[in-house]
């Protein structure tokens, strides 16, 4: 498994070593000796997917401590352009954000620690997403961050006219007046 850092402490890119055959192909997604080893020390509890379509942005989405969850990325089918923005207050990167291309093809999987908004666009005709949580959900505590905040600039590779949107995401706030309280 290889693990790249991303320049944001803590965000890594994950790469599992993949086995292919005739038959098909075999990897470990993950495997808590090796995290453990590369000093990656986290017990993950709570799996959850999701399917969206083309043009679909989900996020940014965080829920505040002491409910706030690490999250392993990774897409089962089709692929996804996924962000995480740093939120901890006293951060040298706060505000800065990360996004990488995440496909079922290269496998590659996404680790955002505590203290990171997240979302992600559909950049195929549909996409599967599988995320581990070290937390569960904890509705009360769920916050989230406008997906088009201009102090964020993200380019979500979605034409605008195609952008499909939840009501809930609509209706974040920009960063700058989000409710936080993470430091590093």
């Amino acid at each position: 498994m290889k693990i790249t850092e991303t320049g944001i402490k803590d965000l890594l890119i994950i790469e599992p070593k993949i086995f292919e055959d005739s038959r098909g192909y075999f990897f470990e997604a993950y495997n808590s000796e090796t995290f453990k080893n590369a000093g990656i020390d986290i017990c993950f509890n709570q799996d959850n997917q999701s399917k969206s379509s083309y043009g679909v942005i989900r996020g940014l989405h965080y829920q505040l401590e002491p409910h706030a969850q690490t999250k392993l990325i990774r897409v089962m089918e089709g692929e996804i352009y996924d962000v995480a923005v740093d939120l901890r207050a006293n951060s040298p990167t706060y505000g800065k954000w990360f996004g990488i291309t995440l496909n079922s093809t290269e496998k590659k999987q996404f680790l955002i620690p505590r203290g990171f908004a997240h979302g992600f666009s559909v950049l195929s005709e549909t996409a599967v997403i599988l995320y581990k949580c070290d937390r569960v959900y904890n509705k009360e505590s769920e916050r989230g961050i406008a997906y088009n905040d201009p102090s964020l600039a993200i380019n979500w590779f979605i034409e605008p006219s195609k952008i499909l949107l939840s009501e809930r995401d609509l209706n974040f706030p920009n960063l700058q007046n989000a409710e936080k309280n993470f430091s590093l």
